[in-house]
Protein backbone atom coordinates (compact mmCIF):
# COMPACT_ATOMS: atom_id res chain seq x y z
CA UNK A 1 0.00 0.00 0.00
CA UNK A 2 1.41 3.34 -0.85
CA UNK A 3 1.93 6.21 1.36
CA UNK A 4 -0.94 8.47 0.14
CA UNK A 5 -2.98 5.34 0.72
CA UNK A 6 -1.98 5.12 4.23
CA UNK A 7 -2.28 8.49 4.74
CA UNK A 8 -5.67 9.32 3.79
CA UNK A 9 -6.70 5.84 5.27
CA UNK A 10 -5.01 6.13 9.00
CA UNK A 11 -7.44 9.24 10.01
CA UNK A 12 -9.90 6.09 10.67
CA UNK A 13 -7.36 4.12 12.20
CA UNK A 14 -6.79 6.63 14.89
CA UNK A 15 -10.54 6.51 15.46
CA UNK A 16 -10.27 2.96 15.34
CA UNK A 17 -7.54 2.69 17.88
CA UNK A 18 -9.39 5.38 20.18
CA UNK A 19 -12.76 3.83 19.75
CA UNK A 20 -11.35 0.20 22.04
CA UNK A 21 -10.24 3.06 24.48
CA UNK A 22 -13.46 4.67 24.82
CA UNK A 23 -14.95 1.64 25.24
CA UNK A 24 -12.89 0.86 28.07
CA UNK A 25 -12.96 3.98 29.60
CA UNK A 26 -16.90 3.91 30.34
CA UNK A 27 -17.04 0.03 30.62
CA UNK A 28 -14.57 0.47 34.39
CA UNK A 29 -16.33 3.47 35.46
CA UNK A 30 -19.73 2.24 34.51
CA UNK A 31 -19.62 -1.37 35.88
CA UNK A 32 -19.65 -0.28 39.61
CA UNK A 33 -23.31 1.13 38.89
CA UNK A 34 -24.89 -2.44 38.01
CA UNK A 35 -22.81 -4.38 41.07
CA UNK A 36 -24.05 -2.49 44.57
CA UNK A 37 -26.21 -5.36 45.55
CA UNK A 38 -22.69 -8.26 45.09
CA UNK A 39 -20.98 -5.71 46.20
CA UNK A 40 -22.49 -4.78 49.52
CA UNK A 41 -22.78 -8.20 50.88
CA UNK A 42 -18.92 -7.65 51.43
CA UNK A 43 -19.06 -4.25 51.77
CA UNK A 44 -21.56 -3.18 54.58
CA UNK A 45 -21.49 0.82 54.01
CA UNK A 46 -23.04 0.24 50.04
CA UNK A 47 -26.15 -0.65 52.14
CA UNK A 48 -27.26 2.56 51.83
CA UNK A 49 -27.73 4.59 48.65
CA UNK A 50 -26.33 7.85 49.89
CA UNK A 51 -23.51 5.68 50.63
CA UNK A 52 -23.43 4.42 47.08
CA UNK A 53 -23.92 7.85 45.83
CA UNK A 54 -21.05 9.32 47.20
CA UNK A 55 -18.70 6.17 45.59
CA UNK A 56 -20.18 7.32 42.79
CA UNK A 57 -20.01 11.30 43.09
CA UNK A 58 -15.99 10.75 44.17
CA UNK A 59 -15.19 9.70 40.55
CA UNK A 60 -17.42 12.74 39.22
CA UNK A 61 -15.81 15.32 41.25
CA UNK A 62 -12.31 14.66 41.00
CA UNK A 63 -12.89 13.71 37.05
CA UNK A 64 -14.19 17.04 36.70
CA UNK A 65 -11.61 19.34 38.83
CA UNK A 66 -8.85 17.25 36.33
CA UNK A 67 -10.06 17.69 33.43
CA UNK A 68 -9.19 21.48 32.68
CA UNK A 69 -5.45 20.46 33.69
CA UNK A 70 -6.05 17.20 31.56
CA UNK A 71 -6.89 19.55 28.62
CA UNK A 72 -4.08 21.98 29.27
CA UNK A 73 -1.92 19.15 29.17
CA UNK A 74 -2.48 17.77 26.04
CA UNK A 75 -2.31 21.14 24.29
CA UNK A 76 1.39 21.21 25.30
CA UNK A 77 2.56 17.19 25.55
CA UNK A 78 2.55 14.58 22.91
CA UNK A 79 -1.12 13.00 23.04
CA UNK A 80 -0.14 9.71 22.45
CA UNK A 81 1.93 9.25 25.24
CA UNK A 82 -0.65 10.96 26.91
CA UNK A 83 -3.54 8.45 26.25
CA UNK A 84 -1.41 5.56 26.67
CA UNK A 85 -0.27 6.05 30.05
CA UNK A 86 -3.97 7.49 30.80
CA UNK A 87 -5.11 4.10 30.43
CA UNK A 88 -2.53 1.97 31.42
CA UNK A 89 -3.03 3.89 35.13
CA UNK A 90 -6.87 3.63 34.87
CA UNK A 91 -6.66 0.26 34.23
CA UNK A 92 -4.53 -0.74 37.03
CA UNK A 93 -6.92 0.85 39.39
CA UNK A 94 -9.73 -1.37 37.85
CA UNK A 95 -7.61 -4.26 38.29
CA UNK A 96 -6.93 -3.15 42.09
CA UNK A 97 -9.94 -2.80 42.98
CA UNK A 98 -10.66 -6.19 43.03
CA UNK A 99 -8.90 -7.36 46.22
CA UNK A 100 -10.46 -4.40 48.46
CA UNK A 101 -13.20 -5.28 50.76
CA UNK A 102 -12.90 -1.85 52.96
CA UNK A 103 -14.96 1.26 51.70
CA UNK A 104 -12.12 3.68 52.77
CA UNK A 105 -9.84 1.93 49.87
CA UNK A 106 -12.49 1.55 47.45
CA UNK A 107 -13.53 5.37 47.81
CA UNK A 108 -9.76 6.63 47.66
CA UNK A 109 -9.19 4.02 44.55
CA UNK A 110 -12.45 5.34 42.44
CA UNK A 111 -10.44 8.72 42.92
CA UNK A 112 -7.55 7.99 41.63
CA UNK A 113 -9.52 6.44 38.35
CA UNK A 114 -10.83 10.25 38.52
CA UNK A 115 -7.59 11.18 37.91
CA UNK A 116 -6.19 8.85 35.37
CA UNK A 117 -9.40 8.71 32.93
CA UNK A 118 -9.71 12.65 32.77
CA UNK A 119 -6.56 12.53 31.04
CA UNK A 120 -7.87 10.63 28.19
CA UNK A 121 -11.25 12.60 26.40
CA UNK A 122 -9.80 15.79 26.03
CA UNK A 123 -6.44 14.18 24.42
CA UNK A 124 -8.19 11.99 22.31
CA UNK A 125 -11.26 14.07 21.11
CA UNK A 126 -8.60 16.99 19.72
CA UNK A 127 -6.76 14.16 18.07
CA UNK A 128 -9.58 12.98 16.53
CA UNK A 129 -10.53 16.41 15.08
CA UNK A 130 -7.07 17.31 14.09
CA UNK A 131 -6.78 14.03 11.77
CA UNK A 132 -10.85 14.87 10.38
CA UNK A 133 -10.53 18.73 9.48
CA UNK A 134 -12.76 17.98 6.98
CA UNK A 135 -16.60 16.94 6.38
CA UNK A 136 -16.26 14.14 8.31
CA UNK A 137 -15.39 15.64 11.84
CA UNK A 138 -18.98 14.51 13.41
CA UNK A 139 -19.19 11.48 11.97
CA UNK A 140 -15.33 10.36 13.37
CA UNK A 141 -16.20 12.37 16.72
CA UNK A 142 -19.62 10.14 16.87
CA UNK A 143 -18.18 7.14 16.24
CA UNK A 144 -15.47 7.25 18.74
CA UNK A 145 -18.88 8.24 20.76
CA UNK A 146 -19.85 4.70 19.99
CA UNK A 147 -17.27 3.43 21.97
CA UNK A 148 -18.61 5.03 25.21
CA UNK A 149 -21.92 3.87 24.58
CA UNK A 150 -21.11 0.10 23.93
CA UNK A 151 -18.63 0.77 27.09
CA UNK A 152 -21.71 1.99 29.13
CA UNK A 153 -23.79 -1.19 28.01
CA UNK A 154 -20.83 -3.60 28.60
CA UNK A 155 -20.35 -2.14 31.92
CA UNK A 156 -24.00 -2.91 32.63
CA UNK A 157 -23.42 -7.19 32.38
CA UNK A 158 -20.49 -6.01 35.34
CA UNK A 159 -23.93 -7.49 37.66
CA UNK A 160 -24.70 -10.11 35.13
CA UNK A 161 -20.61 -10.90 35.94
CA UNK A 162 -20.95 -10.66 39.61
CA UNK A 163 -24.02 -12.77 40.01
CA UNK A 164 -22.44 -15.39 38.02
CA UNK A 165 -19.12 -15.61 39.19
CA UNK A 166 -18.14 -12.82 41.37
CA UNK A 167 -17.64 -8.71 41.40
CA UNK A 168 -13.60 -8.91 42.04
CA UNK A 169 -13.57 -10.88 38.82
CA UNK A 170 -15.53 -8.26 37.10
CA UNK A 171 -13.11 -5.56 38.28
CA UNK A 172 -9.87 -8.40 37.56
CA UNK A 173 -11.02 -9.39 34.16
CA UNK A 174 -11.32 -5.86 32.53
CA UNK A 175 -8.49 -4.28 33.97
CA UNK A 176 -6.51 -6.86 32.93
CA UNK A 177 -7.92 -6.21 29.02
CA UNK A 178 -7.43 -2.73 29.18
CA UNK A 179 -3.37 -3.15 30.50
CA UNK A 180 -2.75 -5.23 27.88
CA UNK A 181 -4.30 -2.76 24.99
CA UNK A 182 -2.37 -0.13 26.59
CA UNK A 183 0.67 -2.06 24.83
CA UNK A 184 -1.25 -2.30 21.72
CA UNK A 185 -1.55 1.33 21.23
CA UNK A 186 2.00 1.97 21.63
CA UNK A 187 2.70 0.40 18.53
CA UNK A 188 0.36 1.75 16.53
CA UNK A 189 -1.27 5.23 17.32
CA UNK A 190 0.84 8.11 16.33
CA UNK A 191 0.59 11.93 17.29
CA UNK A 192 -0.37 14.12 13.96
CA UNK A 193 3.23 14.89 12.54
CA UNK A 194 2.58 18.42 11.99
CA UNK A 195 0.49 19.34 15.06
CA UNK A 196 3.27 21.79 16.85
CA UNK A 197 4.00 22.97 13.49
CA UNK A 198 4.73 26.84 13.14
CA UNK A 199 1.48 29.01 13.01
CA UNK A 200 2.05 31.90 10.28
CA UNK A 201 4.32 34.26 9.37
CA UNK A 202 1.75 37.01 9.65
CA UNK A 203 0.99 35.77 13.07
CA UNK A 204 2.05 38.00 15.87
CA UNK A 205 5.32 36.96 17.04
CA UNK A 206 5.37 37.74 20.48
CA UNK A 207 2.36 34.42 20.61
CA UNK A 208 5.01 32.11 19.51
CA UNK A 209 7.24 32.56 22.43
CA UNK A 210 4.62 32.98 25.47
CA UNK A 211 5.48 29.42 27.64
CA UNK A 212 4.91 28.25 31.10
CA UNK A 213 2.23 29.56 33.11
CA UNK A 214 1.99 32.53 30.64
CA UNK A 215 0.71 30.47 27.77
CA UNK A 216 -1.76 28.28 29.96
CA UNK A 217 -3.25 32.09 30.97
CA UNK A 218 -3.33 33.05 27.97
CA UNK A 219 -4.75 29.83 26.38
CA UNK A 220 -7.74 30.21 29.50
CA UNK A 221 -7.92 33.77 28.85
CA UNK A 222 -8.44 33.50 25.54
CA UNK A 223 -11.53 30.58 26.10
CA UNK A 224 -12.91 32.64 29.21
CA UNK A 225 -12.97 35.78 27.28
CA UNK A 226 -15.61 35.25 24.77
CA UNK A 227 -19.81 34.93 25.32
CA UNK A 228 -19.88 32.03 23.22
CA UNK A 229 -17.30 29.72 24.79
CA UNK A 230 -20.15 30.36 28.15
CA UNK A 231 -23.00 29.24 26.16
CA UNK A 232 -21.24 26.48 25.18
CA UNK A 233 -20.24 25.62 28.95
CA UNK A 234 -23.60 25.91 29.57
CA UNK A 235 -24.66 23.94 26.76
CA UNK A 236 -22.65 20.89 27.48
CA UNK A 237 -23.75 21.22 31.49
CA UNK A 238 -27.04 21.13 31.23
CA UNK A 239 -27.98 17.91 29.29
CA UNK A 240 -25.20 16.22 32.13
CA UNK A 241 -27.83 16.42 34.46
CA UNK A 242 -29.52 13.66 32.85
CA UNK A 243 -26.78 12.39 31.36
CA UNK A 244 -24.94 11.48 34.23
CA UNK A 245 -28.37 10.72 36.18
CA UNK A 246 -29.10 8.04 33.62
CA UNK A 247 -25.54 6.47 33.45
CA UNK A 248 -25.59 5.61 37.35
CA UNK A 249 -29.17 5.58 38.56
CA UNK A 250 -31.28 4.46 35.34
CA UNK A 251 -30.65 0.71 36.26
CA UNK A 252 -32.10 1.57 39.56
CA UNK A 253 -35.19 3.61 38.50
CA UNK A 254 -35.65 0.43 36.02
CA UNK A 255 -35.54 -2.05 38.45
CA UNK A 256 -37.70 -0.07 40.89
CA UNK A 257 -40.58 1.17 37.77
CA UNK A 258 -40.48 -2.53 36.08
CA UNK A 259 -39.96 -4.33 39.44
CA UNK A 260 -36.86 -6.26 37.87
CA UNK A 261 -34.08 -7.62 39.75
CA UNK A 262 -30.64 -5.78 39.34
CA UNK A 263 -28.80 -8.35 37.56
CA UNK A 264 -31.80 -7.82 34.71
CA UNK A 265 -32.70 -4.59 35.25
CA UNK A 266 -28.77 -3.03 34.81
CA UNK A 267 -27.86 -4.52 31.07
CA UNK A 268 -31.34 -3.78 29.89
CA UNK A 269 -31.04 0.34 30.69
CA UNK A 270 -27.38 0.34 30.17
CA UNK A 271 -28.20 -1.75 26.61
CA UNK A 272 -31.47 0.72 26.02
CA UNK A 273 -29.21 4.27 26.02
CA UNK A 274 -26.24 2.40 24.60
CA UNK A 275 -27.95 0.93 21.41
CA UNK A 276 -29.93 3.59 20.75
CA UNK A 277 -27.47 6.19 21.35
CA UNK A 278 -25.60 4.77 18.71
CA UNK A 279 -28.28 5.52 16.20
CA UNK A 280 -28.64 8.74 17.59
CA UNK A 281 -24.48 9.21 17.36
CA UNK A 282 -24.27 8.18 13.55
CA UNK A 283 -27.05 9.80 12.38
CA UNK A 284 -26.46 13.24 14.03
CA UNK A 285 -22.93 12.74 12.37
CA UNK A 286 -23.65 12.53 9.24
CA UNK A 287 -26.68 15.02 9.44
CA UNK A 288 -24.12 17.30 10.76
CA UNK A 289 -21.63 16.89 8.59
CA UNK A 290 -24.51 17.30 5.31
CA UNK A 291 -25.71 20.49 6.97
CA UNK A 292 -22.46 21.98 7.25
CA UNK A 293 -21.91 22.15 3.90
CA UNK A 294 -24.88 24.32 3.58
CA UNK A 295 -25.25 26.21 6.78
CA UNK A 296 -22.38 27.20 8.69
CA UNK A 297 -25.19 26.35 11.97
CA UNK A 298 -25.87 23.16 10.74
CA UNK A 299 -23.82 21.53 13.68
CA UNK A 300 -25.34 23.53 16.12
CA UNK A 301 -29.45 22.59 14.74
CA UNK A 302 -28.75 19.22 14.71
CA UNK A 303 -27.16 19.48 18.16
CA UNK A 304 -30.55 21.21 18.95
CA UNK A 305 -32.56 18.41 17.74
CA UNK A 306 -30.79 15.86 19.87
CA UNK A 307 -31.63 17.93 22.75
CA UNK A 308 -35.00 19.07 22.75
CA UNK A 309 -35.65 15.03 21.94
CA UNK A 310 -34.33 14.28 25.48
CA UNK A 311 -37.43 16.97 27.24
CA UNK A 312 -39.93 14.41 26.33
CA UNK A 313 -37.62 11.31 27.24
CA UNK A 314 -36.88 12.63 30.20
CA UNK A 315 -40.82 12.86 30.96
CA UNK A 316 -41.29 9.41 30.10
CA UNK A 317 -38.71 7.77 32.24
CA UNK A 318 -39.78 9.65 35.29
CA UNK A 319 -43.86 9.99 35.41
CA UNK A 320 -43.62 6.31 32.99
CA UNK A 321 -45.05 3.26 34.98
CA UNK A 322 -45.69 0.53 31.58
CA UNK A 323 -42.80 -0.91 30.31
CA UNK A 324 -43.59 0.36 27.13
CA UNK A 325 -43.26 3.81 28.21
CA UNK A 326 -40.52 3.59 29.86
CA UNK A 327 -38.48 1.51 27.86
CA UNK A 328 -39.74 4.01 24.74
CA UNK A 329 -38.63 6.84 27.05
CA UNK A 330 -34.92 5.29 27.37
CA UNK A 331 -34.55 4.89 23.17
CA UNK A 332 -35.81 8.46 22.48
CA UNK A 333 -33.43 9.83 25.33
CA UNK A 334 -30.80 7.29 23.84
CA UNK A 335 -31.07 9.33 20.55
CA UNK A 336 -31.25 12.30 21.32
CA UNK A 337 -28.21 12.29 23.74
CA UNK A 338 -26.60 10.98 20.73
CA UNK A 339 -27.18 13.64 18.09
CA UNK A 340 -26.12 15.82 21.04
CA UNK A 341 -23.22 13.94 22.09
CA UNK A 342 -21.69 13.56 17.95
CA UNK A 343 -21.60 17.83 18.11
CA UNK A 344 -19.92 18.97 21.41
CA UNK A 345 -16.04 19.23 19.88
CA UNK A 346 -17.09 20.09 16.05
CA UNK A 347 -19.06 22.94 17.65
CA UNK A 348 -16.29 23.98 20.15
CA UNK A 349 -14.04 23.41 16.79
CA UNK A 350 -16.11 26.30 15.18
CA UNK A 351 -15.23 28.44 17.87
CA UNK A 352 -11.84 27.66 19.39
CA UNK A 353 -8.51 27.27 17.14
CA UNK A 354 -6.65 24.31 17.26
CA UNK A 355 -4.09 25.36 19.97
CA UNK A 356 -6.92 25.33 22.48
CA UNK A 357 -9.50 22.81 21.73
CA UNK A 358 -8.01 20.11 24.55
CA UNK A 359 -8.24 22.47 26.67
CA UNK A 360 -11.70 24.12 26.35
CA UNK A 361 -12.89 20.81 26.17
CA UNK A 362 -11.51 20.07 29.28
CA UNK A 363 -13.54 23.05 31.22
CA UNK A 364 -16.46 21.88 28.96
CA UNK A 365 -15.90 18.34 31.03
CA UNK A 366 -15.47 20.41 34.49
CA UNK A 367 -19.05 22.02 33.98
CA UNK A 368 -20.88 18.61 33.01
CA UNK A 369 -18.88 16.35 35.32
CA UNK A 370 -19.71 18.93 37.92
CA UNK A 371 -23.62 18.65 36.69
CA UNK A 372 -23.18 15.13 36.84
CA UNK A 373 -21.95 14.98 40.52
CA UNK A 374 -24.55 16.99 41.73
CA UNK A 375 -27.14 15.11 40.25
CA UNK A 376 -25.78 11.95 41.19
CA UNK A 377 -25.36 12.64 45.11
CA UNK A 378 -28.81 14.44 44.90
CA UNK A 379 -30.70 11.21 42.86
CA UNK A 380 -29.03 9.22 45.98
CA UNK A 381 -31.33 11.08 48.53
CA UNK A 382 -34.23 11.19 46.10
CA UNK A 383 -33.53 6.93 45.49
CA UNK A 384 -33.99 7.02 49.61
CA UNK A 385 -36.63 8.90 50.09
CA UNK A 386 -39.12 7.06 46.78
CA UNK A 387 -38.56 10.29 44.62
CA UNK A 388 -36.40 8.95 41.75
CA UNK A 389 -38.76 9.04 38.85
CA UNK A 390 -39.83 12.49 39.67
CA UNK A 391 -36.38 13.87 40.29
CA UNK A 392 -35.32 12.50 37.10
CA UNK A 393 -38.24 14.18 34.83
CA UNK A 394 -37.52 17.51 36.23
CA UNK A 395 -34.16 16.91 34.70
CA UNK A 396 -35.47 18.68 31.60
CA UNK A 397 -35.83 21.78 32.76
CA UNK A 398 -32.24 23.34 32.22
CA UNK A 399 -32.13 20.88 29.05
CA UNK A 400 -35.10 23.26 27.66
CA UNK A 401 -33.16 26.40 28.75
CA UNK A 402 -29.68 24.96 27.30
CA UNK A 403 -31.58 24.53 23.47
CA UNK A 404 -33.24 28.18 23.62
CA UNK A 405 -29.80 29.92 24.74
CA UNK A 406 -27.79 27.61 22.18
CA UNK A 407 -29.73 28.72 19.37
CA UNK A 408 -30.47 32.20 20.47
CA UNK A 409 -26.45 33.01 20.91
CA UNK A 410 -24.36 30.65 19.22
CA UNK A 411 -23.61 31.89 15.47
CA UNK A 412 -20.31 30.80 13.94
CA UNK A 413 -18.87 32.41 11.03
CA UNK A 414 -16.73 29.37 9.64
CA UNK A 415 -17.15 25.47 10.33
CA UNK A 416 -13.51 25.37 11.85
CA UNK A 417 -11.54 28.00 13.06
CA UNK A 418 -7.89 28.09 12.48
CA UNK A 419 -5.20 28.63 14.58
CA UNK A 420 -5.10 32.07 16.22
Amino acid sequence: MNQSKIKSIYPWVVVGLLWVVALLNYMDRQMLSTMKVSMMIDIKELETAENFGRLMAVFLWIYGFMSPVAGIVADRVNRKWLIVGSLAVWSAVTLSMCYSNNFQVLYVLRALMGISEALYIPAALALIADYHEGRTRSLAIGIHMTGLYLGQAIGGFGATVAHEFSWQTAFHSFGLIGILYSVVLIFFLREKKDRFAAPPVEQNTKTEKISGFASITQSLGMLLGTMSFWVILFYFAAPSFPGWATKNWLPTLFSESLGMDMSKAGPLATITIAASSFIGVIFGGILADRWIGKNVRGRIYTGAIGLSLTIPALLLLGMGHGFAGIIGGGVLFGIGFGMFDANNMPILCQFVSPRHRAAGYGLMNLTGVFAGAFVTELLGKSTDSGNLGRDMAMLAIPVAVAVILQLAVLKPTTANKEND
